[in-house]
């Protein structure tokens, strides 16, 4: 397979011109056509090869018979939104979420707002790679429409969930980095209903991103910058499709995106108990916040629709991923940046505490994120190799490999949305941290001499 083309039950991406083309772009629209069928919404984020991609999946879509309902620019939350609101049949989001602008990405929404389940992911993958599809004569292709009201219909919605009378009597100040993405319309939006005093930053749709779009620490230091010297209360930074968020605190310094999801599970839990989802390498931070409510935490495979199918399944009342991505059912079973939003500012009105604050009430972790490119390792191999050393009770192998040490723990697998493999541990002190990650580091090495 290509390099810079991963095809998986999740979706596909690759490099626009080199693994990704229209006509793959094309033919898989024509699968996920023939497997849905009626009425598919399309949205997308601002990236400069969207056009050409847009295209090329109404072409597909339409080839089979397919409604379009074309949705224009705007977050990945608000496509699941609209596709569960006005029972489409699905969704295809266009997007290459925190991957740098030179890839892109198609993501399939099932007719509930969820993204597709692997099974049927598979399914999809099976009728591309079959070719076998259904094309409709000349008097049966399907139509185009359009609806702007994706956004104003989710940030509706969101409206409905917070205290709203509550967020504005703050008069909040703050700041948001859009990154040039799908989020640049519709936050500000968003934020300007919340009664706040909005300072925007990267906020145009050129899809020229600034800086890499995945929101972390290292990612924030425009943000971090203008946040302190506009004394504002908070900065908010969102990926190029707005379903993650990252936080920077009133003194201009950045927060873990890890902490995104345990400030929001915080938040919930004072108001409503019950299960707590996340995934297998999101921070134990979790399970402590969960923990002083009495709340069980299940954790599932990386990735949104694992945690969404799991928070569905058990009635769980908040999850997410470690990576800024919270996902509250009340508004839909998806990764929404936007309403994690509302969440922290709702939160930050009612404890009436700087955000900073809140941060230091919580429990406090040391986490490493690395990525090795190409690495050519053998993780069934390296499974053999560490249950030998370490036996069963300290190895957890729901998704690649985790293991259990005095000082935290490590998670080692390869990634589903780039050629890499993705290496995460966390300690509750530093030296705990450095060593983790040097076994972690020396490991990987000594597997590709």
């Amino acid at each position: 397979m290509n390099s810079t083309l991963i095809i998986s039950p999740s979706g596909v991406r690759g490099v626009v011109g080199e693994g990704l083309t229209p006509g793959i772009v094309t033919n898989l629209a024509s699968a996920f056509g023939e497997l849905m069928g009626g009425e598919i919404l399309v949205g997308y984020d601002t990236r400069t090869s969207n056009n050409m991609f847009k295209y090329a999946v109404f072409s597909g879509l339409l080839s089979v018979g397919c409604k379009i309902v074309d949705l224009g620019v705007c977050p990945t939350p608000s496509l699941q939104f609209m596709v569960k609101e006005t029972g489409a049949n699905g969704g295809i989001a266009i997007t290459g979420s925190h991957n740098p602008p030179e890839w892109n990405a198609l993501k399939f929404v099932r007719s509930d707002g969820l993204f597709l389940f692997p099974e049927e992911g598979e399914r999809l993958i099976e009728i591309y790679r079959e070719g076998n599809i259904r094309r409709s004569a000349w008097n049966s292709l399907g139509s185009v429409l359009k609806d702007n009201s994706a956004i104003s219909r989710h940030i509706k919605r969101i409206l409905e969930v917070v205290n709203v009378d509550r967020i504005r009597g703050k008069n909040f100040k703050v700041a948001i980095d859009a990154c040039c993405g799908a989020g640049a319309i519709a936050s500000p939006l968003l934020l300007e209903k919340l009664g706040c005093d909005v300072i925007t930053l990267n906020c145009n749709t050129t899809g020229m991103f600034p800086h890499p779009p995945e929101p972390t620490p290292a990612n924030l230091r425009d943000l971090c910058r203008v946040v302190k010297e506009a004394g504002a209360d908070v900065g908010f930074a969102h990926d190029a499709d707005a379903d993650r968020l990252a936080l920077v605190s009133e003194k201009g310094e950045a927060i873990s995106e890890e902490y995104t999801l345990v400030v929001v599970t915080k938040s919930i839990l004072q108001k409503s108990k019950g299960f707590v989802v996340t995934n297998i390498c999101s921070s134990q931070a979790v399970d402590d916040i969960a923990g002083e409510f009495g709340c069980p935490v299940k954790r599932t495979p990386v990735g949104d629709v694992y945690v969404s199918r799991c928070m569905r399944d058990c009635g769980a009342v908040i999850g997410g991923e470690g990576n800024g991505g919270v996902i509250f059912p009340p508004v839909n079973y998806a990764r929404d940046g936007m309403t994690a939003l509302a969440l922290v500012l709702d939160y930050l009105a009612s404890e009436n505490i700087p955000i900073s604050s809140v941060i230091d009430s919580l429990p406090s972790y040391y986490m490493f994120k690395r990525k090795i490119k190409n690495p050519g390792i053998n993780l069934e191999r390296l499974k053999q190799k560490l249950s030998r050393k370490f036996g069963s009770s300290k190895l957890d192998f729901l998704d690649g490999i985790k293991i259990w040490f005095p000082e935290g723990w490590v998670h080692i697998r390869a990634s589903g949305t780039e050629p890499v493999l993705r290496i995460i541990g966390e300690s509750k002190d530093p030296s705990g941290i450095k060593k983790l990650t040097d076994w972690a580091l020396g490991t990987i090495s000594s597997l590709k001499r």
